[in-house]
């Protein structure tokens, strides 16, 4: 691990000698889905050409996966590269590089930071080398959605339901001021069990970004609220104060607050946390470099609880190849009341992407960071299971595109420990259909094997969707057959869910989805699930 940490750090500071270029992330919303194409939405498609990539954003990686197939002045037409089809109201990023000369510099003002983080937005104004006192001239952009949903489970007689009402909302320079603000708020409640709503209301309500934001220039800014640090994205939310200030390609920023409480994520004042962080940005031809090294100090009722540093890496080796790593080095532990000093690497990640030509590439990365809290889930339980033991460890995956209409690919990977007591291996691999001929309609395939120390399971899904009104209304069908066996108990499982799902966009911002799932087992009674969800954007 020391000579990990030792090469990242020499690969990291390899990037101060590099120039002007700039890299920045333009985030997309998926606004309709058809039998053959994505359409995704952008504020502007000036600097995306035909041919790109774009990437969802997960878990701080940008992962391919859809092609620009065509586009329009803030629409894209493109085509999937994974398995997984996006919903309307999903984002993607597309990532380009620009030389702004000093006169074009200021023309762009609509251009974002670059970002790693799926859940920032970028402001209306880019921060480029300029004078600390230079104005900012402000334009309101507002932008949100609010949605309703039901989540019903029917079980042996026995039915549940679920409402989520959420809010979404991103205001850049409200009234063509300086100020900004950012909300993400969910509010969710079992039907006929509001008395557990008024006992444990912070356990209903979930508030995952609410900030406001005011520039004092175009590099200067401080944010109040609950907010995401995109520069320390891994860290999460913070509760409190963040001051950011640019200089050229450094911006240093300072922040002071409260983490999340662990177990309703609502604001707890006993784990205070303070800290500083310094970022480079930088680029020239092809390749194009930003570093984030931070230092954390983290309390627990007014005791130390931890102090770190973080640093955090994405680099464009060349124009196929890309890297994107970050780790943690702790500085403090206490055990059994023995404080002691030694530096310890934590939380390291490191994710190689290569685009060997237009219709191949590959991916590979190693994780061992901890494990994802999820405050609210509605996977199915496989689905849980799959993500809980193949986060973590070495994974490799392929993608080749076999014609116009055609893809194939797989992932692999491998969590290992000296003990082997939580060994797990997977394979997944995925056949994409863009479209049927005939049918007018898109279909894939997909395998999952997944072999853990007390469990076997095997995974075949297939899916077909369908155009019934062109760009109005759409249907999915799917069938998924597990198989899955404890080694400790001897008890071999084997489910068949079929499903549907319907999606009708009423108007240009109204949709809404309805979906089905039942789960077939002969040693069980069937499961069934309804979903709905209504969404409406402004």
């Amino acid at each position: 691990m020391k000579h990990v940490l030792i090469w990242l750090l020499l690969l990291a500071g390899a990037q101060w000698g590099y120039g002007q270029k700039q890299t920045v992330l333009e985030k997309g919303t998926v606004s309709y889905v058809s039998s053959q194409n994505v359409y995704v939405k952008f504020t502007s498609t000036a600097n995306i050409q035909k041919g790109d990539t774009l990437f969802l954003s997960k878990d701080s990686l940008l992962i391919p996966a859809l092609v620009v197939k065509d586009k329009s002045s803030t629409s894209c037409v493109c085509l999937l590269l994974q398995s997984d089809k996006p919903k309307v109201g999903d984002a993607f990023v597309s990532k380009n590089t620009f030389e702004p000369t000093p006169e074009k510099a200021k023309e762009k003002t609509n251009i974002p930071k670059i970002t790693t983080d799926s859940t920032f937005k970028a402001p209306t104004t880019v921060r480029t080398p300029a004078s600390d006192q230079e104005e900012l001239i402000p334009t309101q952009k507002i932008k949100g959605r609010i949605s309703a949903a039901s989540y019903s489970n029917i079980y042996k007689g026995k039915e549940t339901d679920q409402l989520r009402y959420t809010l979404n909302f991103q205001g850049n320079n409200i009234g063509n001021s300086k100020f900004s603000t950012e909300a993400y708020v969910a509010f969710r409640h079992t039907n006929g069990k509001w008395g557990e709503v008024k006992t444990n209301f912070g356990n209903a309500l979930k508030v995952y970004t609410f900030s406001v934001k005011y520039d004092f220039n175009k590099t200067s800014s401080l944010s109040l609220g609950r907010r995401i640090n995109y520069r320390i994205s891994s860290m999460g939310a913070m509760d409190g104060i963040q001051y950011e200030k640019s200089r050229g390609h450094f911006i240093f920023g300072i922040l002071g607050g409260w983490r999340p409480d662990y177990v309703n994520y609502g604001l707890n004042t006993h784990l205070f946390q303070a800290g500083a962080y310094l970022s480079h940005t930088a680029g020239k031809a092809n390749k194009t470099f930003e570093s984030s090294l931070a230092f954390i100090e983290q309390h627990n009722h007014l005791k130390v609880d931890r102090r770190f540093i973080y640093f955090q890496h994405s680099n464009n080796l060349s124009k196929d190849l890309s890297l994107f790593a970050s780790f943690e080095v702790d500085l403090y532990q206490n055990v059994n009341e023995v404080v002691t000093n030694k530096p310890s690497l934590t939380n390291l990640l490191i994710s190689l992407r290569y685009r060997a030509s237009k219709n191949l590439s590959f991916s590979a990365s190693y994780d061992n960071r901890k494990n994802i809290i999820y405050y609210e889930s509605y996977k199915s339980y496989i689905e849980q299971l799959i993500d809980n033991e193949t986060r973590q460890g070495l994974r490799a995956g392929s993608n080749y595109r076999l014609s116009k209409l055609i893809s194939l690919g797989f992932n692999v990977s491998w969590r290992f420990q000296k003990s082997d007591l939580n060994l797990s291996k997977n394979i997944n691999t995925y056949l994409n259909i863009s479209r049927i001929p005939g049918l007018n309609a898109s279909a894939s395939l997909s395998a999952n094997l997944l072999q853990t120390n007390y469990l076997d399971s095997k995974i075949y899904t297939a899916r077909i969707t369908k155009d019934l009104v062109r760009n109005k209304v759409q249907v999915e069908g799917s069938y998924r057959f597990v198989d899955y066996n404890y080694k400790n108990y001897e008890n071999k499982v084997q489910q068949h869910t079929p499903g549907v799902n319907l999606s009708w966009s009423i108007t240009r911002k109204l949709a809404l989805y309805l979906y089905y799932e039942g789960t077939f087992d002969a040693k069980s009674p069937t499961y069934h699930r309804f979903n709905t969800r209504i969404i409406q954007r402004f």
